[in-house]
């Protein structure tokens, strides 16, 4: 067991299930605006989805470790990397090759549907595979991209790209859907980011915690957790997306908690990881519930 725990480390597979959160989104988009779907192209979906996730945290474990951050970064349950390589450093290379070896398999799976579902699934390709390699060591260096990208690669990417390889075509209700992990995800970095500030400043990160400070940057958490609410609504308003995908403002029993607590301890890690918690709560079920009215819809 110590030997998997070692291995599977820098794939950081508690934080993977994110990946199914948001195919299912874009699954149920699919759902929601075709009448029949192939049982491969799902299946296919999901495996490159959770690829894709397991490559890009491998890759961001591997240069963390080799910048040196992970060595400065006190770790808390949600941020600062698995630990693995800081207690067996010579599994680096392993998991340099686990990060490539994903990648290559997500590309494969991604040249496939370029194969059955045409030049148009190309930019979101593209655009998703380079966001996998250049995260860590290029956005992480501008506040805006890196609050973005996240959001980009979880929300935009994967559920828009989810719904056109299973339909064939782009819907302005993928789009919609996408918008809710897409402020959710960039949440979820960005308050990952809190206990990082010292560790990453000194390694030329520039995140918004970094330029403009913790309290400040509980804000924009704040106006990203209002922004996906307004999605839903408008969503539904603008009948984008089924009344019953309303059951997604559940989940503003968890938000507005949340918020008040990140605002409040912005400064004290400490007091603030409860609530860094109950912010992947948020983030988990919001999409999910969201996914549930799509499909009952």
């Amino acid at each position: 067991m110590s030997k998997l725990k070692y291995l599977f480390g820098p794939m950081r597979l508690p934080f993977v299930i994110l990946t199914p959160v948001c195919v299912l989104l874009g699954f149920s988009t699919a759902v929601w605006t075709s009448a029949s779907l192939n049982v491969l192209h799902v299946i296919l979906t999901f495996i490159g989805g959770i690829t894709a996730h397991i490559s890009v945290n491998a890759f961001n474990e591997y240069f963390d470790f080799k910048s040196g951050l992970d060595a400065r970064t006190s770790r808390t349950p949600f941020s600062g990397g698995s630990g693995t390589l800081q207690q067996k450093p010579e599994l680096a290379n392993q998991a340099l090759g686990t990060a490539i070896t994903t990648f290559i398999i997500t590309g494969l799976i991604g040249i496939f549907f370029l194969l059955v579902r045409g030049l148009m699934l190309l930019p979101l390709g593209f655009l998703g595979l380079f966001l996998l390699i250049a995260y860590t060591p290029w956005f992480a260096r501008s506040p805006l991209l890196c609050l973005i990208a996240p959001g980009l690669g979880f929300g935009t990417l994967m559920v828009m790209g989810t719904a056109y390889v299973l339909t064939g075509h782009y819907s302005t209700t993928a789009f919609v859907a996408s918008l809710v992990p897409f402020f959710l995800v960039s949440n979820l970095l960005l308050l990952n980011q809190f206990p990082d500030v010292e560790a990453d400043r000194s390694i030329g990160r520039r995140h918004y915690p970094i330029v403009i400070g913790r309290r400040a940057s509980s804000l924009i958490y704040g106006a990203f957790l209002l922004l996906t609410y307004l999605t839903i609504l408008l969503g539904v308003a603008l009948k984008y997306l089924p009344p019953i995908s309303l059951i997604g403002l559940l989940t503003l029993i968890l938000a507005i908690p949340t918020f008040i607590g990140v605002y409040r301890h912005s400064e004290d890690v400490k007091q603030l990881i409860p609530y860094m918690g109950r912010s992947v709560s948020v983030i988990l079920l919001t999409p999910l519930l969201v996914s549930i009215g799509l499909l009952l819809g």
